[in-house]
């Protein structure tokens, strides 16, 4: 039987301009949906996992599109509660060569930013399950949230379900130092926390010695970056997807692994960047299904590096690929030729 994995947060309309097109010469958008945790989701459920989504939709036909495009890919809606005026939206400029993609939230006010703690049952949601996924984007979105998800936490670990979370540090959403006095109380609860570079510093204080804008990274220094947090909270491992930035169109890309005692690195992938959004997000649902199918801690990172490479070839937020594409890549598969 599938394990049952649940995930909580935002799912918003994204809208982007075709074409590489900047927002303001666009004349029309292309609708997409996708968060953070719900794009774990449905990476998950691509790999035959059990994944539910857990969220607060407004009852009209956004929110139910928002619905449908989870339900498309295999995801479970059972415990989405319905209320609220609207759905977050944001847009997304894709950025080309040495110009950055560009970001613009409009979600404030947004059903779930506005949802209050009797709108999940923390019991039935938990029921039967073996893991839980949150991410930092969640708790910024108002000062309600982030009690929720506390609480969301609290009631997953009492029941000893295994609890991820993904800083994921967005300073459009909140300060750093909010941010920081917030997750110190989650990860309290945390078992496996992905913190890249720059969230670490920015909600932590943390510095790995990388310099992101000079597309640099410093690995060796992540070691001592994720003992920290482990020494700080207690995990049991951290992992982090390592962005080699030479341009908004290619990037290197590396995943760290770390549980205090071995330290493992995947395979590096030079990418030619298609859409980045969500490469992340795949890592993230990648490690969860690596570590519950009991890979060993350098299988999983090869599996998560792989996940989210494939990924960002791909437009949207969805990561739209199968487990037998994955474990190919895995597998030293990297060509690209023509399946035929």
């Amino acid at each position: 039987m599938s394990k049952k994995v649940v995930t909580f947060g935002e799912i918003m309309l994204r809208l982007t301009p075709p074409d590489y097109k900047r927002i303001v010469q666009a004349e029309s958008f292309e609708a997409i949906y996708g968060g953070g945790e719900a794009n774990v989701a449905v990476t998950l459920a691509n790999f035959g996992v059990d994944a539910y989504y857990v969220t607060k939709l407004p009852k009209n036909p956004v929110g139910q599109a928002a619905l449908n495009a989870l339900r498309r890919y295999g995801v479970r809606t059972d415990y989405i509660v319905w209320g609220g005026e609207r759905l977050g939206i944001y847009f997304c400029e894709n950025g080309a060569s040495q110009r950055p993609s560009l970001v613009i939230y409009d979600r404030a006010h947004s059903a779930i930013a506005e949802a209050s703690p009797g709108d999940f049952d923390w019991d039935s949601i938990f029921k039967g399950a073996a893991w839980f996924h949150i991410t930092g984007i969640t708790p910024a979105l108002s000062p309600t949230l982030a009690e929720i998800s506390l609480q969301a936490v609290q009631a997953a670990q009492d029941r000893g379900v295994k609890v991820s979370c993904d800083l994921n540090y967005r300073a459009k959403l909140w300060s750093r130092e909010r941010a920081g006095q917030v997750m110190s109380r989650i990860l309290q609860h945390v078992d496996v926390c992905i913190a890249n570079e720059e969230d670490a510093e920015a909600v932590f204080g943390i510095r790995s010695g990388s310099d992101i804008s000079a597309g640099r990274i410093n690995v060796e220094g992540f070691r001592q970056v994720a003992q920290q947090l482990i020494d700080r909270f207690g995990l049991q491992l951290v992992g982090s997807h390592l962005r080699i930035s030479r341009s908004a169109s290619d990037n290197g890309w590396l995943v760290v692994l770390y549980d205090g005692r071995e330290f493992v690195q995947s395979t590096q992938y030079d990418i030619h960047i298609v859409d980045r959004v969500g490469g992340g997000d795949a890592f993230a649902g990648a490690l969860i299904y690596a570590l519950l199918n009991k890979m060993s801690l350098q299988e999983a990172a090869e599996f998560g590096a792989a996940a989210s490479c494939l990924k960002q070839t791909i437009p949207g937020d969805f990561n739209h690929v199968s487990l037998a594409e994955v474990e190919a890549l895995a597998k030293g598969e990297r060509s690209g030729r023509v399946k035929r």
